[in-house]
């Protein structure tokens, strides 16, 4: 199964994800990111955060979702509802489900403000995750209206 972390810049957050996803997944699961509107390169405070967490950063980039290498079963966006970001909705018969994040990027402020934004980003997606490979997946494979209940569920769990 294939898991599609969708923003808007592929930058931070679905990278995040991607890489935790990747970290975490047991055999037969794999993450990919992408963006509607990436921009071109990897926030370098992510792959820090990411490598502080022992996480591999090896061959992730920022990309388009019109450059994915295989078609995802599960589209999970996790573009933030303030500031005014708009979602980008994954085109094709794909199982969605939202996971609201505020996006790290944006945050202005102290060094030790900007680096806890990414670290509550990095933590919420995580827990996320770890909830999701916690439900009996081979079972919520072969139901998917289920497996979309328990995700929009998820989407919505904080640390």
């Amino acid at each position: 199964m294939n898991v599609l972390f969708l923003c808007t810049g592929n930058s931070c957050r679905s990278i995040l994800g991607e890489a935790t996803f990747n970290h975490l997944a047991p055999q037969g699961w794999s993450g990919m990111s992408a963006g509607s509107k990436p921009t071109g390169q990897v926030h370098p405070r992510s792959i820090a955060l990411l490598e502080s967490q022992g996480i591999a950063t090896e061959g992730y980039y920022s990309k388009s979702w019109t450059d994915l290498p295989v078609t995802p079963d599960i589209v999970i966006s996790v573009c933030g509802n303030a500031a005014n970001e708009e979602c980008p909705a994954y085109l094709g018969q794909v199982l969605r489900s939202h996971w609201g994040v505020e996006d790290p990027a944006h945050v202005t402020g102290t060094e030790e403000e900007i680096t806890a934004s990414f670290m509550t980003a990095y933590r919420i997606l995580r827990h996320r995750i770890e909830t999701f490979l916690a439900l009996p997946l081979d079972e919520l494979q072969n139901d998917k209206a289920r497996l979309k209940v328990e995700l929009d569920r998820i989407g919505s769990l904080l640390p």
